[in-house]
């Protein structure tokens, strides 16, 4: 589904920096453990192989997921999986709060996602295409649930872009 040029794929702009991030955040965790290992003497190549194992779980634990939008469809990618959703063909939209709020998205083949809102906060780009496919699957009658919570984001979302284009206009203080 993903493809190049006008009517390619569209992704989200601060995910190589959260990769980064938690590529950091794991070796920081290697580096200190082997030097911890190290000052108490007890290294040995067999803890060195385990605190790498271990340093490279807690870096694909912090990896972010990777979204991407294009004509109609939404892309959510983990190291385990992919998973796509027709954006123009959604039944039902859910938000669950708690710890980490997330969207639940499923479309009319049964597929599902979930998504954080704060992804299409940042990424204007991707709520655009979710929003364009939104509007057709409500023109289609296929959206049943989620229209409002939809609604009430994308007024959320273009007054954070609003926001940020008045404070790098110098408009705003």
């Amino acid at each position: 589904m993903e493809g190049n040029g006008p009517g390619g794929s569209i992704g989200d702009r601060n995910w190589r920096g959260s990769v980064r991030l938690a590529v950091t955040c794991a070796l920081l965790f290697c580096g200190l453990a082997l030097l911890v290992d190290w000052d108490a003497g007890s290294v040995t190549s067999l803890r060195a192989l385990l605190w790498l194992t271990v340093s490279a779980a807690v870096g694909v634990v912090l990896l972010p997921p990777r979204v991407s939008a294009g004509p109609g469809w939404l892309a959510v990618r983990t190291p385990w999986r992919r998973r796509v959703v027709r954006t123009d063909a959604l039944t039902s939209v859910r938000q669950y709060d708690g710890v980490s709020s997330h969207l639940v998205l499923r479309d009319a083949s049964g597929h599902r996602l979930e998504l954080d809102p704060r992804v299409l906060t940042a990424n204007p780009l991707i709520w655009h295409e979710l929003d364009t496919g939104v509007r057709r699957s409500v023109e289609r009658g296929t959206l049943r649930q989620g229209a409002e919570l939809l609604d009430r984001l994308g007024h959320r979302i273009d007054d954070e872009t609003v926001r940020a284009v008045l404070r790098a206009s110098g408009l705003s203080g």
